[in-house]
């Protein structure tokens, strides 16, 4: 299991840990003023940060070292993990409140607006209620509304994942693809790592694969392969970050997720 799951999970998926979704963990040690400064804020400084880093990848010995740190800080105050529908329907089903918000990643990436991110277990109107260019746009969901979206975006291709606000509390859940900054960050460039894989790893049946190919084009990572000498897909357990968005395209079913833990030499 990831390194979190020993540290704030006891053992167990750090993100179904009730704990780490509560309003006592929510007052302490500043994190509504680092929520506030942090969604405020991230275009000016996440853009900058990175583009720093990014600048010293010519420069190995520098950049190894403030990577190092860049990572240290990440895990300490905002990190991710992917988490598949079905876990992330868990979460849904243990929180209060479920608000949908602008994606902070998209608009910095893209200069659009896009509305594929949750702020969870936390009213933003009181974090953000002073600015109202951004507080006017969160739309508060009943919890069924919420699970119907995220299913929706599953069936997209959105990969889902939970963030840490000052570790552990977890106080988003995010639907990326290609614009996110994560995903630039860590999958396409591989600047910085910023969340965790999943606990899982998609495998294919051959047994039911048929060939179709429309898991190929859903993968986010680049992890599904395809045989043209067998007629069917498999996966890449070394690539997949066992997000199971595959699965939605997959109309014989021929794809499920087993344990990460199962497979030796995996990273997270």
């Amino acid at each position: 299991m990831c390194e979190f799951c020993t540290q704030h999970g006891e053992g167990e998926k750090w993100y179904l840990v009730m704990e780490n979704y509560s309003r006592e963990l929510l007052s302490q040690e500043g994190r509504v003023e680092f929520m506030e400064d942090f969604l405020v804020n991230f275009e000016k400084d996440k853009g900058t940060s990175l583009a720093r880093l990014d600048s010293l990848r010519s420069r190995p010995k520098l950049y190894r070292f403030f990577r190092r740190k860049a990572e240290a800080r990440a895990r300490a105050e905002h990190w991710g993990q992917v988490v598949p529908i079905e876990e992330i329907i868990e979460i849904v089903d243990m929180l209060d409140s479920v608000v949908r918000m602008p994606c902070v990643c998209r608009s910095l990436t893209t200069g659009r607006k896009a509305r594929y991110c949750f702020g969870i277990g936390i009213d933003p109107h009181s974090i953000l209620g002073k600015y109202p260019d951004y507080s006017h746009s969160l739309e508060v969901l009943e919890r069924e509304e919420a699970k119907e979206l995220l299913t929706s975006f599953d069936k997209k291709g959105l990969v889902h994942s939970v963030w840490t606000f000052k570790t552990p509390y977890i106080g988003g859940i995010c639907n990326c693809d290609m614009d996110c900054l994560a995903y630039r960050a860590q999958v396409k460039s591989g600047i910085l790592n910023t969340m965790f894989r999943a606990e899982y790893v998609g495998m294919v049946d051959w047994e039911l694969c048929n060939g179709c190919r429309r898991c190929l084009s859903s993968c986010q990572f680049g992890a599904v392969r395809y045989s043209h000498t067998m007629k069917r897909a498999a996966i890449d357990t070394r690539r997949c970050y066992g997000c199971g968005v595959c699965r939605a395209v997959c109309e014989p079913g021929a794809i499920t997720l087993s344990p990460r833990r199962g497979f030796a030499g995996l990273s997270w």
